[in-house]
């Protein structure tokens, strides 16, 4: 009979414990969103998936039926803005507050989305013509590559795919060499500078700084008619709806577990046995697709597709969206994106000289106060704070005069 000594013993069961994949991924911050059901359907799993499932549904009746009722048609219109960001919102919190891969870049794959919609909107014209920007640089024929986005079901593709196949051809050269943190974000901050100055100065092909704009038909209805505008709100409703989905069923489950467990420790996750560039590669993908859809939506409903889409601070912008609302929560995600924007527009509104102080203190304040964003405040501080207050009343209850 063989015996081990004792170091012997202490490195088998190291090795032991490191092999284990499913032991180390626990992170409480994500525990609401990761968690898989129990194998035999536990009861308490299945009731908190109806309750989620019946808030999403009244959320989704009361924005399409009686948002469009209680505010006027600016409003509604900003609303619906609002809804396609939260879309990028949720792209990033996938990838930065599940995987820990803080894309400062998403503005690239939002405008690649916007600019394969806006190219099939402004080929929305009589046979023979192309768009008017063309005739200011002397271009008479039009690019062999606008010829194809004379399709829909193209451009639907494309608004999906070609930020994704980016994302995933950027993702895989950087995530091979094990490029991480900081590192990635300086790559994604410089391939937004790269791609913005490169479409800024294709005034020939895409009219550069002017963008695109001027839409004016699409499925040969007006683009600005009131009825296209709310079908186009409804539309941008049911894309933010099947987005949640689409993020819910990817964190949840061993994929889920596997996201957060390279988010917190990737080498560990290494030598367990999973590969993290193939999971890495394929969040990202997924995160520039949604981005690129939110792109379109928005290009739709504000008219206009330009390079400042790509802008450094637009991309920073998404990440301080998810940031408030609370990383690693996808409900945080659209509500930081729809809170924020709304703030931003109603400061600079009513506050138009000094609205950006304001801002500035509303994101200092999240930091200093929210670190964890206002749905990470509910689940802590919040839900202590409730409990306070119970023990509070009841004691008040129990010591007061009859």
């Amino acid at each position: 009979m063989i015996s081990l000594g004792e170091n012997s013993r202490t490195r088998l069961s190291i090795f032991y414990s490191l092999t284990k994949p499913m032991k180390l991924v626990h992170s409480p911050r994500a525990d609401h969103e990761v968690a898989a059901p129990a194998a035999g359907g536990d009861p308490n799993s299945s009731r908190k998936l109806l309750w989620e499932a019946g808030i999403l549904i009244v959320l989704v009746l009361a924005l399409i039926f009686v948002a469009p009722t209680v505010l006027s048609g600016f409003r509604l219109n900003l609303l619906g803005r609002f809804l396609a960001l939260s879309i990028v919102a949720l792209g990033i919190d996938l990838i930065w507050g599940y995987t820990g891969m803080l894309s400062l870049g998403h503005g690239v794959f939002f405008a690649l989305g916007g600019y394969a919609l806006g190219m099939h909107l402004k080929l929305q014209l009589p046979e023979g013509q192309i768009p008017e920007f063309f005739s200011l640089y002397g271009v008479t024929e039009l690019p062999w590559f606008w010829y194809p986005f004379y399709s829909f079901p193209f451009t639907a593709v494309a608004v999906v795919l070609i930020p994704a196949l980016v994302a995933a051809a950027l993702g895989y050269l950087v995530v091979r060499n094990r490029i991480r943190g900081v590192y990635f974000s300086i790559l994604t901050q410089a391939t937004t500078i790269i791609f913005f100055n490169f479409f800024n100065g294709q005034q020939r092909l895409i009219n550069g700084t002017n963008g695109l704009t001027n839409f004016q038909t699409l499925f040969g209805l007006d683009v600005n008619s009131s009825e296209m505008r709310f079908a186009v709100y409804v539309t941008t409703v049911l894309a933010v709806v099947l987005a949640y989905l689409l993020c819910r069923w990817l964190t949840s489950g061993l994929f889920g577990r596997i996201l957060v467990a390279i988010r917190d420790d990737e080498p560990r996750v290494r030598f367990s046995g999973y590969d993290p560039t193939g999971f890495k590669v394929l969040v990202f993908a997924v995160s520039a697709a949604l981005a690129g859809i939110a792109g379109a939506l928005f290009t739709l409903q504000t008219g206009i597709i330009s390079p400042n889409a790509m802008a450094v601070p637009f991309s920073i912008e998404m990440v301080i969206w998810v940031a408030v609302g609370g990383r690693a929560s996808l409900v945080g995600a659209v509500l930081g994106a729809l809170l924020v924007n709304f703030a931003k527009s109603l400061l600079s509104e009513n506050f138009p000289e000094i609205w950006l102080f304001f801002q500035g203190g509303l994101f200092l304040l999240v930091v200093l106060v929210l670190p964890d964003g206002l749905v990470g405040w509910v689940r802590t501080q919040g839900r202590q704070l409730w409990v306070t207050v119970q023990l509070w009343r009841r004691r008040l209850a129990n010591t007061s005069p009859a």
